[in-house]
């Protein structure tokens, strides 16, 4: 468990707590460490929503599919990154979604029932760590947020437009990298994959954008 603790002391819901002190917080959140395979299933909808999961390296996405299996990216988490708090902060019985490895991933759980209950020991960082998690849990719902500003496009050139600009705005750039690819864009933006690549070339052609893979720069 040690050796993650360069990994942990770097993620936001470790913010100000210090290497020497992660020892016994691992112990007191009965922090468990799970490795997947690339395309495994992490946590599969309807699981108790009891733990909060720390991406120690790989990815994830974070996936809901409707009855007809049509799936939609919610939120893709790489190393450092977090998931699952937004619903046990929630107090709901059952996740609403499912988890999957983007690629070979080590995955972190942490017991949140042990982060609000203060042990025996009556440790300083659980308040730390509360109030890291509604730190997190804010950003989240910004995100959140966002995005259903982006899917309420009624268009898909609108959506990509919406879903572009708000990527260059968080680079500071009118070029940028996206963080997926086009069968991941498309779940994330709820459109066919082939009529989004269409508009993007579409797009390009109508010099409203320029785009190489994942590289985007808006004109």
């Amino acid at each position: 468990m040690k050796k993650f603790f360069n990994i942990l002391t770097e993620t936001e819901i470790f913010k100000g707590i210090s290497s020497e002190e992660l020892k016994d917080i691992m112990q007191c959140l009965n922090a468990k460490v799970i490795s997947h395979e690339k395309d495994s299933i992490v946590l599969s909808e309807g699981e108790p929503a009891n733990s909060i999961g720390v991406v120690i390296s790989g990815k994830i996405y974070v996936i809901k599919e409707d009855y007809y299996g049509n799936r939609s990216i919610m939120a893709k988490c790489s190393q450092g990154e977090i998931f699952g708090e937004v619903f046990c902060c929630s107090g709901i019985n059952s996740i609403p979604v499912s988890v999957f490895t983007a690629e070979k991933s080590e995955i972190m759980f942490l017991n949140f029932k042990n982060i609000l209950t203060p042990c025996d020991k009556h440790c300083k960082f659980h308040d730390r760590i509360i109030a890291n998690l509604l730190n997190i849990v804010s950003e989240k719902a910004l995100f959140l947020n966002q995005k259903i500003d982006i899917l309420s496009k009624r268009t898909t050139r609108e959506k990509l437009l919406a879903y572009l600009s708000a990527q260059a705005k968080q680079a500071n750039s009118s070029m940028f990298t996206i963080p997926f690819n086009r069968q991941e864009l498309a779940d994330f933006l709820c459109v066919e994959r082939s009529a989004m690549s269409a508009e993007l070339s579409r797009m390009q052609r109508d010099g409203i954008i320029e785009f190489k893979r994942s590289q985007f720069k808006l004109l």
